[in-house]
This record gives structure tokens, C-alpha cells and sequence, in this order.
């Protein structure tokens, strides 16, 4: 007893030196009203798992648990509609942009995410909370008295505290199943004690799991390797054995199961279940093409029979293997019941996003922004969770880790971009004369569906095409001229362009003529000289003199070639033209010169400056323009482009067949004298001397601030600018990485892939359970490498719309007032004014950090003075609830209202056993 004494004044004084980081802050003691025994919390995940498409009517167990006895959120959504990125954002709370994790592959469990973004999960920050997620093996502690063990576990959370240890081991937490799709299994991330992950994406049979990070095969027996079953069965085991030796310890949970996921191998039992289901025939089905949307849906026309027996099946099969998980929902509510601690236990069941089944003819797949897959399911049940009731507001993944602190006494970090769902949740009490009335509540109700990296990217070496819909010009430079770089004057180093507004109020992006300022270039001053075509100068001396002050910098590295498609076409009209400009023709004026005659190009004025003079522009005097230019012998090519050839040569047959002959013939001539000249230029460039090379700039100190890369010198509209080495190896690695593939798939006479597009092929082998695939293989296309986009989706009082700003410039806005099933785009019936509003909103919500800008409430009619700062405040009960009627099976009698705990400071809480 003198020992426990001691030990509770050494915890008083120790902890009163003791300091919450930001973000830690437990709740205050005025806030407390809940029961002295913190909750457990288990969070239950699906994958893939859609709303839209009736996925939930076959879980008849997991509905009568979560909806008659808890509370679903009819407008539940993911900010990113794939796998890694948003399961990325249930850890962390934030958005994609904030995370950085973009696709499946790119920053999905890398090295850079485990470094600055794991350890800002939720998992980390409940280890100063004393949440029990650990580690089920059975130790001598159990034999020790409870009060001992108590005591012993108070002592390590002050230590922790007070040295502020961000993963402490006395505050274990559980995780079973699918973590990233990219996670290899050799580490256990932070914040996890117990921890049985699978390796790499989501199967049922012949899979690898991370025990504690000691990789573990599986096969394919029933049940015992059959995924869901395995990890309900761990996840059940660690509960009851956690209870068993640490009651009055809290257990967090996460139970990330595979189904309704691909290969949708579903149990033994469940593989004759669902002979008709047809839940995915909606409105939008095989709805294709759809002309007016981007480009992938432009390109994807109607599924052909086998495309729709295909989904057919595949909606059959997905719905199977949530039986799985119906059943795993049923007996971990059962041993809740069973060890009593079903009313001190909030169970969370959402998805990580929605899923498509043809709808829009795309044949199977997500990633996309409208509402198939980006709404999901969302239950929650608990202490002060009202029961059989739909809540209307807008809730989303990155809610989540908020939530999950919130529950655990913790405030939101500030870094989070989500919000705590709690105060949805908790019922009305009464009030009494001297309650102080409470402040309306906020909440949002716009928020951000983003997929994919900046517009800037660039795909094979070419830039995203604009479409045709996209922004007006003068809308693009006005929020280009927002940025900083482009408002100060050509005065600063290394500018290379600005914004200067007209008389007439229009912006406009001038080039600065060069680093040192905008002022004009010295009359008569010749064109820079290149230093690849610098001429050595030696001094009397003999050394190498290389003026730097003509000197124009070189090409980058990286810069597309010179000679590529469009470029191509455009110099041959330009040669052509200029060509035909120049050459005189025998009904010329006598002034007039040939080229061969000693004539020569025009020089620019004493006032004109480089740009004024390019060799192509105003009036040449004594330079008349000829009437056409005589190609062949007996064709010619006027001054409209069009080629006219003598009347004798469409006469006959035969001289047609002789004249085009002779074509062919100098063409071929041509080509091989290029050949040569190309076998030349490059022996010319391996021989290049080697002595006062003045091109390598990079070592000389004296010329690094004026031979530099131009790393800001592209015009901003013409994207892809030039980058580092670095870089541009990381590209070429992609690149080869790409060409491996390819010649993969012509050595495996693959003939589904398709540049820039993103397909499958399915067989009858693909399915190793029950029903199978009979009808052969086919191909389809899912996606496309342009299929990036940031859209702002809004539901409030009086709008309900999906605006949407594609990567390619394509505009897609639909009113799902109007058209809840989006099959028109209606960004035609805008006017500019409310296009300019939602294009601010959406540019807003791109660029937030943190949950105090990325959860707007907006006006009707646009936000006010457009900032995330003007809310318009709405009371709590101002939608109506909807009451679901309880069946036979009511929960009421196993859920009881108790009393809020979680605001309980944890001291306070471990030292007593009430609050």
C-alpha cells in the first residue's frame, strides 16, 4: 500500500509539470458528462463497396445492427475515389493534395509516406490516451490483481506524457486486414501494437500477411485461410483476451476486410446466392456514349452481350462475399453482448469508396467523380448515438480519424482537414432555465473529390490537351496573375514574365526581354549569340576568350525535340510561305531580286528591339510577293497553299502514273541525302573538339547567374516546363519501365492494352471459386491517363450540384435536383458569372490546409466575399430527422443512453473510478 502511495505522488507532481503538445489537448473538466468507463471503438471497413448500386440490401444482419440500432448518414462520401489515396486520408484526415499520396501506385506506403504522413495517423495520436490496440498474446501480467496492472499502466502513461514519447508501448492498438495496397509487410507502421496486415492489395485465398511484422503464407483451405473469416476471428480473440486481462482498458479496433474487392471469391456456403440479382441496372446503365462528358466517356461507347453478362456476374459475386462480412458484423456484435460492452462501444462501418457496374457503359471499376463512386456507406453506433435515425449531413472519409479522437477526449490537430462527426450524433437533453443557450451549430456543406496530380503534368512527353469547353482565356490569366511571381516588375533576377493590365482593363502576360529589367534592347545590338554556336575567340595570348554577354542560354536538357509532329507540319507551311515570299518569279516587278541573285534579308531598324525582327514580319522593301512557286517541272504552288499541276497531266493515265513516279523518285533522293546528313551531324557531334568549351557553364562560377536552365522561362499556359536531372531520370525510368511492359505484352500477344488507356482482360481462369466464368475472354477499358480532375460537390437547403474542372480544361457541371443520375452535362446553361464563382470555390478548396478552410458553408447564390470565413450558421434540428420503423428484432432493449465520459481528463480518470 506505502508502494501505490508513492507511486500517486510521484504522478501528481510529475504530471503537473506535464505539457499537452498542440493538437493533444484533452477536453476540459467542464465538459464532462459521460460514463467513467471510456468507450471501445471499433472501426469497420470494406473495400470497394458501393452505395448507389443496392449493395447494402444484402447485408440484412449489418442493417439491423447499424441502422435499427444506430444512425446512417444518407449523404456519406470519399474525397478520392480509389483504393490507397483514400484510405490514405481515413489515417491521416486529410485530403489527397495535403497527403500527397495520388494513385494507387505513386506515394502509396512509400518511403516518403512513412516518413512525414504515418506518423500523423490516428493510431499515433491515441497512444497518450491509454486506448488499448494491442497485442493479444497471453503474458504472466493476467495473474497480477487488477488494481496492480492498474497502477503499473498509469506509471508508463506519465513517463510517456511527461517525456512526450510519440509511440508509447503501454498504449497498444489492433489492426486486422487490408492497409495500402503498396504495403510490402516488412515494418509495422507506428501506433499499432497487435498488428495482422495484408501484404499488398486485397485477396481471399493464397495471401501474406504482416503478424507483428513476421510475414505469414496462406492458401486456399476453407475457412481457415479464407480472408474475412481469419481476420474476424483474430480481431474476436484479441477483444476477448484484451477484456480479460486489462477490463477497465479501453480497445480500439480496425477490422479492414477485402470484400466486396476483386477476385470476389466468395465462401463455400454463399456461392449459389443472388441467381438474379440485378441491383446495378440503373438509369445510367450502358448509358453510352455520352458526348457531352470527358473524354473517356466520349470514347466509351454501348458494352457489347458479353460486357453486360459480365456485370451481371460480377455484381452477383460481390454481393456473395459480403455475406462473409454480414456474418462478421453479427458475431463481433455478439460477443459484444456476450462480455458486456456492447452500451460502452462505438462500431463505425463505412467503405473507402463507391464502385460502377456499366454504369455509362464502363464495364466494371471506380476513380470516377460522380455518385456511384464516390458515395459509400456510413453507420455509426454507440453511447449517445440516437437509434433508427438517417442523418442528412454531409459526412466523409477524412471525418474519420477526427471522429476517432474526438471520441477518445482528444481535439482535432490542425492539420486535419476533417471534422469530428460527434456533435451530429449526440441526442438533445433538456435544458433548464439556467442552461446558457447553446451557439447554432456549423457545419459544412461543400467539400472537395479530387483524383490525380497538378495540370502541369505531363503525359508521354506531351502536354494534357486543352478541350473544348474548358475556362475562357482571360479567366486562366486572370488567376495566373493572382500569383506573385507574375505582379513585380521585370526587374527581378530570373523573371521572365509579368502582368501588365491594358488601357482597357484587361490583363495581359508580357515576356521580359531579359533578366536585367524590361527596358529595350540597345539599337542596333545583334541577335544573342547561342553558346552552341559560339565561335572561338582566342587573345593574343592563345587562351580562350568567351564573351558572356551575347551569350543566350541552351536548350534544356529535357526540352521537347525540336523536329516533333506538330512542329514539323508547321515548319514545312512555314518554309513553303516563307520560301514563295522570297523567290521571284519571272512576272515579278524588275526591282526584284532572287535569293541567287545577291539579294539580301532585310536588317531591323535602329529602334526596333530582337522580338520586333524574326526574318518573317512586316513589308521587305523591294521584295514583291510572287503569284506561285514552281515545285516540279509541271506543278506549282500558289500563294492559297493549293497545288495546280498543267492540264497534261491529268490527260492520261499514264502520264499521271509518269509524273508521280518522278515524285516518288525525288523523294526517296531526298530522304537518303537526309539519311546521310543525319550520319554526319552525329559523327560531327562525337568528334567535337574538346578544347575552351565554353558550354560548361554549370563550372564556372563567374557565369552560374547568367548561363543558368530556365526553370521559369516557358510561357505559363505551355506547361511541362524544363526540371532537374533528377527528375528528368525519374521520367526516363518510367519510360523504360513502360517499353518493358509493352514488348511483355507483344511477347504474350496481349492486344488489350491501348495507349493512355487503362483496360483488362477477363477469362475463364480468372474466377477460382464458384460460380465461374464460361463465356470466353474479352477486353474492356476503364479509365484513361487523363482522367484527373477536382471537382466541388455541393448539398445544402436549396442546391445539390457536382461542378467539375478536368485536367484537360473539360467543364462538367450536373444539378442532381434535376438529374440525380448525372446524364447531362449542363455547363452550357451557365453564365460566366456563376462559372467564375464556382471555379473560386473549387481553386479555394484545392489549395486548404486543416479543418478550419476545408469545410465551407457556402450561400446560396455563391459564398460571400469568396472566403471559407463567411459561414452561414444553420440550427441544429433544421433538417428533419427520418425515424425508421423497429422490426421484430428491435435493438432498443441492448442500447441505452449513457453518460458523456470522453471529456474526462485521463489522470483524473485512472487515479478514480468515476469522474
Amino acid at each position: 500500500m506505502a508502494g501505490q502511495l508513492l507511486l500517486l505522488m510521484f504522478v501528481s507532481v510529475t504530471l503537473g509539470h506535464a505539457h499537452f503538445p498542440p493538437g493533444h489537448r484533452l477536453k476540459p473538466r467542464l465538459q464532462r458528462d459521460r460514463r467513467n468507463i471510456r468507450p471501445n471503438i471499433v472501426l469497420i471497413l470494406t473495400d470497394d463497396q458501393d452505395q448507389e448500386l443496392g449493395s447494402m440490401q444484402a447485408m440484412n444482419k449489418t442493417r439491423r445492427i447499424m441502422e435499427e440500432g444506430g444512425t446512417s448518414f444518407s449523404n456519406a462520401f470519399v474525397t478520392t475515389p480509389m483504393c490507397c489515396p483514400s484510405r490514405s486520408s481515413m489515417l491521416t484526415g486529410k485530403y489527397v493534395h495535403n497527403h500527397n499520396t495520388y494513385t494507387n501506385n505513386e506515394n502509396c506506403s512509400s518511403p516518403s509516406w512513412q516518413r512525414q504522413h504515418e506518423p500523423r495517423s490516428f493510431g499515433v495520436y491515441l497512444n497518450s490516451t491509454g486506448y488499448r490496440t494491442g497485442t493479444h498474446t497471453h503474458t504472466h501480467t493476467h495473474r497480477f490483481k487488477i488494481t496492480n496492472e492498474y497502477y503499473l499502466h498509469l506509471l508508463c502513461v506519465c513517463v510517456c506524457v511527461c517525456l512526450r514519447v510519440s509511440v508509447c508501448a503501454c498504449a497498444p492498438k489492433a489492426f486486422f486486414g487490408k492497409y495500402l495496397n503498396e504495403y510490402n509487410g516488412s515494418y509495422v507502421p507506428p501506433g499499432w501494437r497487435e498488428w495482422l496486415g495484408l501484404v499488398k492489395n486485397s485477396r481471399f485465398y493464397n495471401y501474406t500477411l504482416s503478424r507483428n511484422g513476421v510475414r505469414e503464407k496462406h492458401g486456399a483451405e476453407y475457412p481457415q485461410d479464407y480472408f474475412t473469416d481469419l481476420i474476424t476471428s483474430e480481431s474476436i480473440r484479441y477483444f476477448r483476451s484484451s477484456k480479460r486481462l486489462y477490463p477497465h482498458r479501453p480497445v480500439m479496433m480496425v477490422l479492414s476486410h477485402a470484400a466486396p474487392h476483386g477476385p470476389e471469391d466468395s465462401a463455400p456456403q454463399y456461392s449459389t446466392a443472388f441467381p438474379n440479382a440485378s441491383q446495378h441496372i440503373t438509369p445510367s446503365y450502358n448509358y453510352a456514349p455520352n458526348q457531352d462528358k470527358h473524354w473517356i466517356m466520349r470514347y466509351t461507347g454501348p458494352m457489347r452481350p458479353v460486357h453486360m453478362e459480365f456485370t451481371n456476374m460480377l455484381q452477383r459475386k460481390r454481393l456473395q462475399t459480403l455475406l462473409s462480412v454480414d456474418d462478421s458484423v453479427e458475431q463481433l456484435y455478439n460477443m459484444l453482448v456476450e462480455t458486456g460492452e456492447v452500451e460502452n462501444t462505438y462500431i463505425i462501418y463505412t467503405s473507402d469508396h463507391g464502385y460502377h457496374i456499366g454504369q455509362f457503359g464502363l464495364v466494371k471499376g471506380k476513380s470516377m467523380p460522380y455518385e456511384f463512386d464516390i458515395r459509400v456507406p456510413f453507420f455509426i453506433r454507440g453511447p449517445n448515438v440516437e437509434q433508427g435515425t438517417i442523418n442528412p449531413h454531409v459526412v466523409l472519409n477524412i471525418d474519420l480519424a477526427p471522429t476517432i479522437l474526438d471520441i477518445a477526449g482528444l481535439d482535432t490537430p490542425a492539420d486535419m482537414d476533417g471534422k469530428s462527426i460527434l456533435s451530429l450524433l449526440e441526442t438533445d437533453k433538456p435544458a433548464n432555465s439556467f442552461q446558457v443557450t447553446k451557439k447554432p451549430m456549423v457545419w459544412r456543406d461543400s467539400f472537395l473529390v479530387e483524383r490525380g496530380k497538378l495540370l502541369h503534368q505531363l503525359v508521354e512527353r506531351k502536354e494534357v490537351s486543352q478541350e473544348e469547353n474548358s475556362l475562357p482565356k482571360y479567366q486562366r490569366v486572370k488567376d495566373l496573375c493572382q500569383r506573385a511571381e507574375y505582379q513585380t516588375p521585370c526587374q527581378q533576377s530570373g523573371q521572365k514574365w509579368r502582368c501588365v493590365e491594358d488601357a482597357t482593363g484587361k490583363l495581359r502576360l508580357f515576356k521580359c526581354k531579359h533578366e536585367g529589367g524590361g527596358a529595350n534592347v540597345v539599337a542596333g545590338r545583334q541577335p544573342p549569340i547561342s553558346v552552341k554556336s559560339q565561335l572561338y575567340r582566342r587573345d593574343a595570348k592563345g587562351g580562350c576568350d568567351c564573351d558572356s554577354r551575347n551569350l543566350r542560354p541552351p536548350r534544356p536538357f529535357n526540352k521537347k525535340p525540336f523536329f516533333y509532329k506538330k512542329k514539323v507540319k508547321a515548319l514545312k507551311s512555314y518554309s513553303r510561305n516563307r520560301y514563295s515570299r522570297s523567290v521571284a518569279m519571272t512576272n515579278s516587278d524588275s526591282g526584284n531580286h532572287t535569293l541567287g541573285g545577291g539579294a539580301e534579308w532585310p536588317q531591323p531598324t535602329g529602334n526596333g528591339t530582337e522580338d520586333e525582327f524574326s526574318g518573317m514580319g512586316g513589308a521587305t522593301v523591294g521584295v514583291a510577293t510572287p503569284t506561285s512557286h514552281k515545285v516540279t517541272h509541271r506543278c506549282s504552288i500558289l500563294p492559297n497553299t493549293t497545288v495546280k499541276c498543267d492540264t497534261g497531266v491529268y490527260q492520261t493515265l499514264q502520264a499521271w502514273k509518269d509524273h508521280k513516279l518522278h515524285i516518288d523518285h525525288e523523294i526517296e533522293t531526298l530522304q537518303t541525302k537526309i539519311k546521310n546528313l543525319k550520319e554526319v551531324r552525329g559523327h560531327l557531334k562525337k568528334a567535337r573538339p574538346l578544347q575552351c568549351d565554353c558550354n560548361k557553364y554549370l563550372y564556372k562560377s563567374k557565369l552560374k547567374n547568367k548561363l543558368r536552365y530556365r526553370g521559369v522561362g516557358g510561357h505559363p499556359f505551355r506547361k511541362g516546363g524544363t526540371r532537374d536531372k533528377k527528375a528528368w531520370l525519374l521520367k526516363e525510368q518510367k519510360r523504360r519501365k513502360k517499353m518493358r511492359k509493352i514488348i511483355k505484352r507483344i511477347r504474350n500477344n496481349d492486344t488489350c492494352s491501348m495507349p493512355g488507356l487503362t483496360c483488362f482482360t477477363h477469362d475463364n481462369q480468372h474466377w477460382h471459386t464458384a460460380p465461374y466464368w464460361t463465356l470466353g475472354s474479352f477486353c474492356a477499358c476503364t479509365s484513361a491517363n487523363n482522367n484527373t480532375y477536382w471537382c466541388l460537390r455541393t448539398i445544402n437547403e436549396t442546391h445539390n450540384f457536382l461542378f467539375c474542372e478536368f485536367a484537360t480544361g473539360f467543364l462538367e457541371f450536373f444539378d442532381l435536383n434535376t438529374d440525380p443520375y448525372q446524364l447531362m452535362n449542363a455547363v452550357s446553361s451557365l453564365d460566366q458569372t456563376v462559372l467564375h464563382q464556382l471555379h473560386v470555390q473549387l481553386m479555394e478548396l484545392r489549395a486548404c490546409r486543416g479543418h478550419k478552410q476545408c469545410n465551407p458553408r457556402t450561400q446560396a447564390g455563391g459564398r460571400e466575399h469568396g472566403s471559407f470565413d463567411d459561414y452561414r450558421l444553420f440550427e441544429k434540428r433544421k433538417w428533419p430527422r427520418i425515424k425508421k420503423p423497429l422490426s421484430s428484432r428491435t435493438l432498443a432493449e441492448e442500447t441505452v443512453l449513457t453518460a458523456d465520459w470522453r471529456t474526462c481528463r485521463p489522470m483524473r480518470e485512472l487515479l478514480c473510478t468515476s469522474c
